[in-house]
């Protein structure tokens, strides 16, 4: 297998191959992330959603809009609110932008009523009132399975992983759950073969003491009572929000619902996981698995 690593919209990306990459395949995938940067990124000022975002009113729905809201309500629906893609400003207000301010300002719920504000079709996203849009619970996700697609062509094992967010085609692999608060340990190991693993954690994309961007949108506060989640399914938009889904009550039931496999642990050491979760979890020393 050969790698390609680069950096784009934020983190690290890994593509494995059975042989080096072709340029041509390269710039298709430097491309699609590109073009979705450009439509979703809440950080970049000329993205269809910041322009939509400033001022309200009607755009083009860009490509993927129906797939990830459609999304968002099932998540908004399950946790009670929790979720919801008009989280930007309270992610924004608490110092999580393009330059990472780090300093903690008032906290600030997103919209109670967003499926009222932001509005979607096919052909269509509006805004009545302006907001800032993240689609951060499944947004990376879904960048993993469009750069998995233009791949589909070539040949042998494909893995796209960006930065624990992966997606593996044409073969398996055995990958650590890596434990929140000790990157040289582990909690358990599973093997993905042709699905994907997404992974979240209260260490990861955190600026400050007790900062991190997993907001309860219904206070817009970071969460406290779970560390990190993992989530496996066939493809990984889906895995990066039921990810985003377990750090809340409600999580579990719509993994259920969507069959996919999890786990969590909670900041005081205990780790849950689905009664069908594929993987072996490693108890001595550290806490206690139940299941669900």
């Amino acid at each position: 297998m050969t790698t390609w690593s680069f950096d784009a919209i934020g983190t690290r990306w890994e593509i494995e191959t059975a042989a080096e990459l072709p340029a041509v395949h390269r710039v298709g995938v430097q491309a699609r992330i590109a073009a979705f940067d450009a439509e979703w990124s809440r950080f970049r000022g000329d993205s269809v959603i910041s322009r939509l975002g400033a001022g309200g009113g009607r755009v083009p729905a860009p490509a993927d809009t129906v797939a990830m809201l459609d999304a968002y309500r099932e998540l908004s629906d399950a946790t009670d609110g929790a979720v919801n893609p008009l989280i930007g400003q309270g992610l924004a207000a608490l110092g999580y932008n393009a330059a990472l301010t780090l300093h903690h300002g008032s906290s600030e719920p997103a919209p109670e009523d967003w499926q009222e504000m932001l509005r979607w079709s096919a052909s269509d996203l509006s805004l009545t009132t302006p907001a800032t849009i993240d689609v951060g619970a499944l947004g990376k996700g879904r960048l993993v399975d469009l750069v998995h697609a233009t791949l589909a062509g070539i040949r042998g094992p494909v893995i796209v992983d960006a930065s624990g967010d992966m997606l593996v085609r044409g073969g398996g692999i055995r990958v650590a759950l890596e434990h929140p608060y000790d990157a040289t340990r582990a909690i358990g190991v599973v093997r993905i073969e042709d699905e994907a693993l997404c992974a979240s954690a209260t260490n990861r994309r955190a600026w400050g003491s007790g900062l991190h961007h997993v907001l309860d949108a219904r206070t817009g506060e970071p969460v406290r009572t779970w560390a990190a989640t993992w989530a496996i399914a066939p493809d990984a938009m889906r895995a990066d929000a039921i990810a985003t889904a377990l750090f809340f009550d409600g999580g579990p039931d719509l993994a259920e619902a969507w069959g996919v496999q999890w786990v969590r642990m909670s900041t005081d050491g205990r780790v849950q996981r689905s009664t069908d979760f594929s993987g072996e979890l490693f108890t001595r020393g550290w806490g206690r698995v139940e299941g669900c």
